[in-house]
């Protein structure tokens, strides 16, 4: 997947794609008039960028994904865990969890995905 790295309103215009897709870029064209006030070359100068950093494909007017969401999402918290924590999760967990709390039902979700990634 390589590195790909997106703005806040990119990750926004990509979730909106995602929801809707496949997309003709004209559909797209409306909806971020709706959600962004953009011009249609702003939206085409967008979906442009969101095709060369290999996020999505247009098609003759019609915008699919490369990865689904999850897949990018997926492969962006493990680069956050690798550039910022060295790759540790036990070191993530407690730097996210230090002076704070979670609930009985994000522990108990929390250590059922441990027991299905745990390798055996």
């Amino acid at each position: 997947m390589g590195n790909i790295q997106l703005g806040v309103i990119e990750s926004r215009f990509a979730d909106m794609i995602w929801a809707n897709e496949p997309v003709k870029s004209t559909v797209l064209v409306k909806l971020a008039e709706k959600e962004f006030n953009w011009k249609r070359t702003t939206t085409h100068t967008v979906i442009k960028r969101l095709c060369e950093k290999g996020l999505f494909v247009n098609n003759s007017g019609t915008v699919t994904a490369v990865l689904t969401r999850e897949q990018f999402y997926t492969g962006q918290s493990r680069q956050f865990v690798k550039s910022s924590f060295s790759g540790s999760l036990p070191a993530f967990i407690a730097a996210f969890t230090k002076g704070g709390s979670i609930s009985s039902e994000e522990a108990a979700a929390i250590r059922k995905m441990i027991d299905e990634a745990e390798e055996k």
